[in-house]
């Protein structure tokens, strides 16, 4: 096949077009990725600048992280070493024996008590509780639940928190006290989580808040003292639960 010289000249300008052309098209797209990098680039410095900068505002100043504590302090009344006037049949092999002298040994069994009977106690010998009613006799104190009469706790809270849940039980008669230290302008907030909110009881021993069923009680401490939280107990008892909180100064 030949070419005459017009069809070489038409040939050649669009082989020259279409080379020009390409170069055209690679360089707009190699600069438009350099541009895609560019940008990116400075969307990544952008959204590090501003990471940075969120981070720097939202970091808590040292007086923030002081006043945020950490889990509660939890505080239980003592269930040995003190006077127990009553308890509650509690036998995973009900029903729970009563014995006439406290040990295990043929012939001593003189009666049988079912789980959740009230049971008055006299004495309190090795492990072994002397009850006067219903039955006389001995029975297993491990067989059965029970508190101090007399409970007179203080509320001391960890470096790391500056709330306390209270939680525990009066069974039979008695009163369980927790004693909280309290400086001028402090704020004490009580949440009650139970049947009976605790009377508040002040260091000059006037009574600021009845016992009774409020859910929460909050108020600022205008003397500085030692503040009591008091339970007494209904004759047969109640479990009872509530937080104590402090606010507005460290030194507690």
């Amino acid at each position: 096949m030949s070419l005459n010289m017009g069809q070489l000249i038409v040939t050649g300008i669009a082989g020259f077009a279409s080379a020009t052309s390409m170069a055209y098209f690679t360089i707009q797209s190699g600069s438009s990725q350099l541009a895609n990098n560019y940008f990116q680039t400075q969307t990544l410095d952008s959204n590090l600048v501003s990471h940075q900068l969120q981070s720097s505002s939202s970091t808590p100043s040292s007086s923030y992280l002081v006043s945020q504590k950490s889990s509660s302090v939890i505080i239980t009344p003592p269930t040995s070493g003190c006077k127990i006037n009553m308890a509650i049949v509690d036998d995973p092999e009900a029903p729970l024996n009563v014995r006439r002298t406290p040990e295990v040994k043929e012939g001593n069994i003189v009666g049988q008590l079912n789980n959740n009977t009230f049971v008055s106690v006299a004495d309190e010998q090795s492990g072994w509780l002397k009850i006067t009613n219903p039955v006389t006799g001995w029975v297993a104190k491990n067989r059965t639940r029970s508190s101090c009469a007399k409970v007179d706790k203080t509320i001391t809270f960890s470096p790391k928190s500056d709330t306390a849940i209270v939680r525990g039980e009066i069974i039979g008669t008695g009163s369980h006290n927790y004693r909280v230290r309290m400086i001028q302008g402090q704020t004490l907030t009580i949440k009650n989580f139970g049947d009976v909110f605790p009377a508040i009881i002040g260091p000059n021993d006037q009574l600021m808040v009845q016992e009774g069923s409020e859910s929460e009680w909050t108020g600022v401490i205008s003397l500085s003292g030692v503040y009591t939280l008091q339970l007494d107990s209904n004759l047969r008892g109640y479990e009872y639960e509530f937080s104590v909180l402090i606010e507005g100064n460290e030194n507690f």
